[in-house]
C-alpha cells in the first residue's frame, strides 16, 4: 500500500497513528501542501488535491476516516474500534466532532483562502482559528471529562484517540492555550508517550522541515 501524506496534515497524522498502531507496512508518497502540490499531477490520483489518499490494489481511499475503516476491515487485529456499541457510538461521536466540525475550518486551505481571497490579515485569520478550536475544545472538554481514562473512553484506545492527537498537534502549532483543557491534556501526555505513536509523529516524518 501506497500512503500520500504531509507531514503535517492532521488527516494524515491518524492515518500514521492507525498504521501504527496495527504495525502495517506501507510506502510513503510526499505531498508538500505548502508548495501547492496538492494542485498539480497529484489531482490524477486524488481529485479532491488532499491528503492522505491510499492506494491500494483495488483503487485509491481518500479520506482519513475511510482509511482508518478500510485497516480495521483488512487488518482487525488489534482493534481500533470498541467491542461495547454504546462506547463505540461515543469514540465515533468524538472521532466525528474533530473530523467533521473542528478541522475543516482551520484546514490550509480556508486559511489560505482567509488571507489571499478574502485578504484578511494574518491576525484576524488566526482569530478565526482560535475562535472555531474553542468552541470545539470546550465541549470536547466536558465530554471527556466524563467519560476518559487513560485514553478518550475509558482505559482502551480507540478511533477517538487516533483523531484527538493530531487536532492537539495543530492547536498546539498555532498557540492555542491548552491549559484551558486539563483532561485533553493529560491524554495526549499519556498518548504520546507510547513507543508505537513516536514513529508516526509529525517530526519523525522524511517531508519534516
Amino acid at each position: 500500500m501506497r500512503l500520500f501524506t504531509y507531514f503535517r496534515s492532521t488527516a494524515s497524522y491518524r492515518v500514521r497513528l492507525a498504521f501504527a498502531y496495527k504495525q502495517v507496512n506501507y510506502q510513503s508518497a510526499y505531498v508538500n501542501l505548502r508548495n501547492n502540490e496538492q494542485n498539480q499531477d497529484y489531482k490524477t490520483i486524488n481529485p479532491f488535491g488532499l491528503v492522505p489518499a491510499l492506494v491500494t490494489e483495488s483503487g485509491v481511499i481518500c479520506q482519513s476516516l475511510a482509511i482508518i475503516e478500510y485497516l480495521e476491515k483488512t487488518h482487525p487485529n488489534p482493534t481500533l474500534f470498541l467491542d461495547d456499541p454504546w462506547q463505540q457510538a461515543k469514540a465515533l461521536e468524538i472521532a466525528q466532532a474533530i473530523c467533521c466540525d473542528i478541522h475543516p475550518l482551520n484546514n490550509l486551505r480556508v486559511l489560505n483562502y482567509l488571507t489571499e481571497a478574502l485578504k484578511i490579515s494574518d491576525e484576524a485569520r488566526n482569530d478565526w482559528y482560535h475562535h472555531w478550536v474553542h468552541e470545539g475544545f470546550m465541549p470536547l472538554e466536558q465530554q471527556l471529562a466524563k467519560i476518559a481514562g487513560d485514553f478518550c473512553i475509558g482505559n482502551t484506545i480507540s478511533l477517538a484517540d487516533i483523531c484527538l492527537i493530531p487536532q492537539i498537534f495543530n492547536a498546539n502549532r498555532f498557540g492555542i492555550d491548552m491549559s484551558r483543557y486539563p483532561t485533553i491534556e493529560r491524554i495526549n501526555r499519556y498518548v504520546l508517550g507510547l513507543d508505537w505513536v513516536k514513529t508516526a509523529s509529525p517530526e519523525a516524518q522524511a517531508d519534516a522541515d
